[in-house]
């Protein structure tokens, strides 16, 4: 039922490109620490970069885990379930970075992401996934469920902050500097975009 995959490319890219949500996993390496798992979405926020490489765009959020457990480990899982037409399921293990807003690769890695605006969510950073492992399974008990449309809400909350008043609302949140094991997460006060 499963398969080891060399590359996202073909039917598989096709797949993972269409997805309108995927889910990320990330954990730190001590045994009681916190497992982070997080949807993903918004249309135009995820790029495969490469045949091994992917990324998407990490917005402002109440925490910061999946940043830290990169910065202290860099394991990250990547999974997308299809929710319409034939099941299926794929994941990508890899090493994962969080290219931050001062690191000269930053803007060159936003133009990647031609589809969607940025400067409308309170882009962090972009998180960048070389794939270690790229499977696939059935997905048979995955449900059925239509997919209607992006929710605005993210993009209505945080387009009226500008850099300033983006690492003010970072520095009132209490897992964002810090994760919840106390690893380091974003720095702040967070440096100005460069795109």
């Amino acid at each position: 039922m499963g398969k080891t995959y060399e590359r996202i490319d073909g039917r598989l890219r096709t797949f993972i490109e269409s997805q309108p949500l995927f889910f990320t996993a990330t954990a730190p390496l001590a045994a009681d620490g916190t497992v982070n798992l997080s949807p993903k979405g918004l249309k135009g926020s995820f790029a495969v970069l490469d045949e091994r490489t992917v990324a998407y765009l990490d917005f402002a959020g109440s925490t910061a885990e999946t940043v830290a457990h990169l910065r202290e480990n860099g394991r990250i899982t990547l999974m997308w379930c299809a929710f319409q037409g034939p099941p299926n399921i794929v994941r990508v293990h890899g090493r994962g970075e969080a290219v931050l807003r001062d690191d000269p690769r930053f803007a060159k890695l936003v133009a990647r992401f031609p589809d969607i605006d940025p400067s409308r969510h309170g882009l962090r950073a972009v998180i960048v996934v070389t794939a270690e492992l790229i499977r696939d399974s059935c997905g048979y008990a995955v449900p059925l469920m239509a997919y209607e449309e992006d929710r605005d809400l993210h993009g209505r909350r945080f387009a009226r902050e500008d850099d300033a008043s983006l690492s003010a609302y970072f520095a009132k949140k209490e897992h964002i500097a810090t994760s919840l094991d106390g690893l380091p997460g974003l720095p702040l006060p967070l440096p100005p975009s460069t795109v």
